[in-house]
Formats: C-alpha cells, sequence, structure tokens
C-alpha cells in the first residue's frame, strides 16, 4: 500500500488553527517559533488570537498556513512517522511549498520567507478590481477550458484550478471572469460563482509575481526531496532541485493540475492520501476525483495519534 502526503492551499485558514497541535507537541510549538523568526513578526499570535480578515490577507495565509502544516509534520515524527512513511508529496498551490519543506527540500524558515514574499508579490501584481476567480461547478476541464477562450474577448481568462471532476476554477481580468460565469451556466454548469479572492492567482496576470518569485527562489538553496513531488504544473512526480526551482516559477502562472496529480498517483499505486494540516479540502477533492483512495485529514492530536494508531504505532 503506498501513501501520499498532501498539503493544503488558501482558503484553509481558520484562527485557532494548529493551536492544539502547539500545546500537546513542543515540536509543534517550535515550527511556530522559528517561522515568527524567519519573518520577524508574531504569525503565530495573528494565527491564534487575530482577525480572519488579517490572517486571510494573502501574505499571511500563505506562511500561516504552511507552519500549520508543518506542525502537524512535527507532531506525527514526535510519534515516529517520519516523510519516508509517503511514496509521494504534493500540495495545492502554496501547499506545494509547505510538500517541499516536509520532504527536506527547502528548510523552514526559507519557506516561510519565500510565501510572505509570494503573498505579497502575487497581491500586488494585479490593482485590486482588475482580475477575479470563480468556481465554475458541472464541468469538466475541457469544458471550462472553452469557457474560458471565449470569454476571454481578448483579455486574459484561463482555467486556473483543475481541483476534481466537477470544480474548475477560472482566473483572470474580471469583466472576461463575469463573461465566463454567464457562459458557463449557458452551456451546462451546475453553479458558477465568483469567489472571494484578492487577487487573480494562476493565470498569466501573475507574471509580475512569477518575476519576484525567480528572483527570490535563485538565491534559496533546494534540495532533492527525501521523497519525490507531484509538482502542480507537471501533474507527475519531480526530484531534480533546478527542475524543482523551475516549477516553482511557472506555477505562479500554470494552472493547478490537481486532479490529474491525484490520478497520477493513483496510477502509481497509492490508496491512502493524508491532508496534513488546516481544513479538509483536499480530503473531499480525492475523494470526488478516485474514490477508492482512502483519505484521511490530520490538523490536530487527535488525529495525529488516530493515523498512528491505525498504522500500528
Amino acid at each position: 500500500m503506498a501513501r501520499a502526503f498532501v498539503f493544503p492551499g488558501q482558503g484553509a485558514q481558520t484562527i485557532g488553527m494548529g493551536r492544539a497541535l502547539a500545546d500537546a507537541y513542543p515540536a509543534a510549538r517550535a515550527v511556530f517559533d522559528e517561522v515568527d523568526d524567519a519573518l520577524g513578526e508574531p504569525l503565530g499570535a495573528l494565527i491564534w488570537e487575530g482577525e480572519q480578515d488579517t490572517l486571510t490577507l494573502t501574505q499571511n495565509a500563505q506562511p500561516a498556513l504552511m507552519a500549520t502544516s508543518m506542525a502537524a509534520m512535527a507532531a506525527l515524527r514526535t510519534e515516529g512517522v517520519e516523510i519516508n512513511a509517503a511514496a509521494f508529496v504534493a500540495g495545492h498551490s502554496l501547499g506545494e511549498y509547505s510538500a517541499l519543506a516536509a520532504a527536506g527540500a527547502i528548510s523552514l524558515a526559507d519557506t516561510a520567507r519565500l510565501l510572505r514574499l509570494r503573498g505579497l508579490a502575487m497581491q500586488e501584481a494585479v490593482p485590486v478590481g482588475v482580475g477575479a476567480m470563480a468556481a465554475l461547478l458541472g464541468l469538466d476541464f475541457e469544458a471550462v477550458s472553452a469557457v474560458a477562450a471565449d470569454a476571454a474577448q481578448g483579455e486574459v481568462c484561463a482555467a486556473a484550478n483543475d481541483n476534481d471532476p466537477g470544480q474548475v476554477v477560472v482566473s483572470g481580468h474580471k469583466a472576461a471572469v463575469e463573461r465566463a460565469v454567464d457562459l458557463a451556466k449557458e452551456r451546462g454548469a451546475k453553479r458558477a460563482v465568483m469567489l472571494p479572492v484578492s487577487a487573480p492567482f494562476h493565470c498569466a496576470l501573475m507574471q509580475p509575481a512569477a518575476e519576484k518569485m525567480a528572483e527570490a527562489l535563485a538565491a534559496v538553496k533546494i534540495s532533492a526531496p527525501k521523497v519525490p513531488l507531484v509538482a502542480n504544473v507537471l501533474a507527475h512526480d519531480v526530484s531534480d532541485p533546478d527542475r524543482i526551482r523551475d516549477l516553482l516559477v511557472s506555477q505562479v502562472t500554470h494552472s493547478v493540475r490537481w486532479r490529474e496529480s491525484v490520478l497520477w498517483m493513483a496510477g502509481q499505486g497509492v490508496t491512502e492520501v493524508w491532508e496534513i494540516g488546516a481544513g479538509k479540502a483536499l480530503s473531499g477533492m480525492v475523494r470526488r476525483i478516485d474514490r477508492e483512495i482512502a483519505v484521511r485529514a490530520i490538523g490536530t492530536p487527535e488525529d495525529v495519534g488516530a493515523a498512528v494508531q491505525d498504522m500500528g504505532g
């Protein structure tokens, strides 16, 4: 039986996430302390006692979600579950950085600083109100790609997140995304809803952010991950550090190929997926992609204990 560890992306953040892990496991608390030191500010206090609106700001949500995932990994390690208990790691958008940190490819401090920069760069790439994203439910990736192409009309509109067989997110100029919502409904989408996001992620409008990330990543040491990464851009495995660096830059403007990534892992014999960190969004997606894969969300001490017990630990 092969297992994959997967790491959530933006949208999973909630005030209080990871606190029970930090209270139960000194190693988990140390993760939050190290992230605070790396950023030079008390992000942990914001995560546990701050305002949801402040936590949801992209530059805060990205390192905060990574810290929570890494705290869960630290708790698992305390209980004897190492990263090599997984055959692959993968993450949804910013979760790819969490996956790489968990697999030892990028240090925790560097990952925190990269995600703070990534959040700021993505926010600054497009003026507020110019871009938008929408979730189109009930159409597959090919149908949504056609909707996006027809809705663009000279503007940017692209299929940004291929999440599962019935949920694809489009991103681009606000007017183009609004046209895509109308077109999708005409073409049989069950629902098409604008998303409450602050920028149009994973489309060509993010090119300024990609350039900033290229510069930042060039200065960071990346090692071969201890287990292969299933990359968002490729939807298959990669271990070469230089290739990973290039893919992290491409990822800013390219689609998150989550559905294909899960299907590829299933094809490699993965029968169990652990979602490490906040929320259960990826667990739901995996269930909708392949009902044969067992899923488990690990975000609390109780989740850690149950996982270890089921492994025979």
